[in-house]
């Protein structure tokens, strides 16, 4: 599953219908398997699309309860913080991601939902880390 992102576009009222439609639709399934990944993969996406942040925020974090080891999790995870200006963790969660072998940095360089981060001074000590892991002598 791709990262996701908010690239938002001005939402018409037909497609906000739809999405509040899926993520109804989503939430029952949730409810009565709350540890259903792909699910919550899909709600956390569609929270954040319909900017929904802090919803999104708690569908990450339960998602690394459950995925500790996926590196998509994680980023995912750092946009969520990154959007709710939870900045220290959002961080946190980019080392994470970095560390398990999330390695989009084309992507993590242009993701809006991590645009405040990015603006953010304890981001060059990641970009410090992304510049070494790009690096072939790693040394």
């Amino acid at each position: 599953m791709p990262a996701k992102s908010t690239v938002r576009k001005k939402m018409n009222r037909a497609t906000q219908r739809d999405l509040d439609t899926r993520i109804e639709f989503m939430e029952g399934i949730v409810r009565r398997d709350p540890n259903y990944v792909d699910a919550l993969q899909l709600l956390g996406d569609d929270y954040t699309q319909r900017g929904r942040f802090p919803e999104g925020l708690t569908v990450d974090e339960k998602l690394a309860n459950l995925e500790p080891q996926n590196p998509l999790v994680f980023y995912n995870l750092a946009c969520s913080y990154s959007l709710t200006d939870k900045f220290d963790r959002a961080i946190a969660a980019l080392h994470r991601a970095l560390d398990l072998g999330y390695r989009d940095f084309k992507w993590l360089a242009k993701d809006p939902d991590l645009k405040k981060l990015r603006a953010q001074p304890a981001f060059a000590e990641l970009k410090e880390k992304i510049r070494r892991l790009k690096s072939p002598l790693r040394g």
